[in-house]
């Protein structure tokens, strides 16, 4: 792949913003979200070649107080100097009284798809985050907070609060659990991922699994999201290049599942269009009806609801 980078060298990098505003995100596919650090420019310098669906540029709690103007400046004059990103960008800020607000107001000035709330607990934290920021822009959460985790279904107060990332290492310690629960079938985190998938889809939000922080640990990383992709997630959280690989591999439909969902897809609507819901399907052998349908719109990443 040809790296295309937003500046051809680091080493002489402009001093002032440009006039650049990245166009918004050209597909829907939400699969793999990479989380970056501001800080290291080298990694900014490629968010418009990544693989990943979505890139997070983190503001939080990966970035020392005494940094994080620093790493908002960065932010703001590499996007200055973005006109297009082949991932979703989203912006990790602080709570809205430890920073949160003012990054927001300072970033509606750029071109980016989303801000992402840390440490949510209340609709009243999303009716501020979402009269701060434009309206041309979606609202994520860091679902972090035993009070979130308790009423999620009740957060989706607006449609531009569309996805929930789950930090299940601090949901953990806001619960008073320690983070060794989380290995693969432990009941009490079995409990945590189901509640969070079916509350947020009950809601109409995407859910994002966690983050596996054993970076190198490549097929420890895969297990899970296959364990997850199990349970019914279609999207992971990722530390980087090697986790995106692995996690588009897992949850993105196979070509053979693309074309069986196209094929419903058509048949469906053509028999629905005479008035007949329900038919047998000789190419595949099962009954074709309106459930059928919308699980093929999901394969195809089509919202089934609409």
């Amino acid at each position: 792949m040809i790296s295309l980078m937003i500046f051809e060298t680091l080493e002489k990098i402009p001093t002032t913003f440009g006039s650049a505003y990245k166009a918004p995100c050209p597909h829907q596919r939400r699969a793999t979200n990479m989380m970056l650090n501001p800080l290291q420019l080298k990694h900014l310098n490629r968010i418009d070649e990544s693989e990943a669906d979505m890139i997070t540029l983190n503001l939080e709690d990966a970035i020392a107080p005494s940094r994080k103007k620093e790493a908002l400046h960065n932010i703001g004059l590499f996007l200055s100097h973005l006109d297009t990103s082949r991932s979703f960008i989203v912006v990790r800020v602080n709570p809205l009284d430890e920073g949160g607000e003012e990054e927001i107001t300072y970033l509606n000035q750029f071109g980016f798809d989303g801000i992402r709330l840390a440490k949510v607990k209340t609709q009243q934290e999303i009716a501020r985050a979402l009269t701060l920021l434009d309206k041309d822009k979606e609202l994520h959460i860091s679902l972090e907070t035993k009070e979130a985790f308790e009423t999620l279904t009740s957060l989706r107060i607006d449609k531009r609060l569309t996805t929930a990332n789950l930090g299940i290492l601090d949901l953990l310690t806001s619960l008073g659990l320690p983070q060794s629960l989380v290995t693969e079938q432990n009941p009490t985190i079995d409990y945590i991922l189901s509640k969070f998938l079916v509350d947020a889809h009950t809601a109409g939000i995407h859910p994002i699994g966690f983050m596996y922080q054993a970076y190198h640990d490549t097929e420890g990383f895969k297990r899970w999201c296959q364990y997850e992709k199990a349970m019914g997630y279609r999207a992971k959280a990722c530390m980087g290049p090697k986790q995106v690989a692995i996690a588009n591999a897992v949850f993105g439909a196979t070509p053979e599942e693309i074309a069986k969902a196209q094929h419903i897809k058509a048949r469906f609507e053509a028999e629905s269009a005479k008035g007949n819901n329900g038919f047998m399907d000789e190419r595949y052998g099962l009954f074709i009806d309106e459930p059928i349908y919308r699980d093929a719109l999901l394969v195809l990443g089509e919202n089934p609801c609409v």
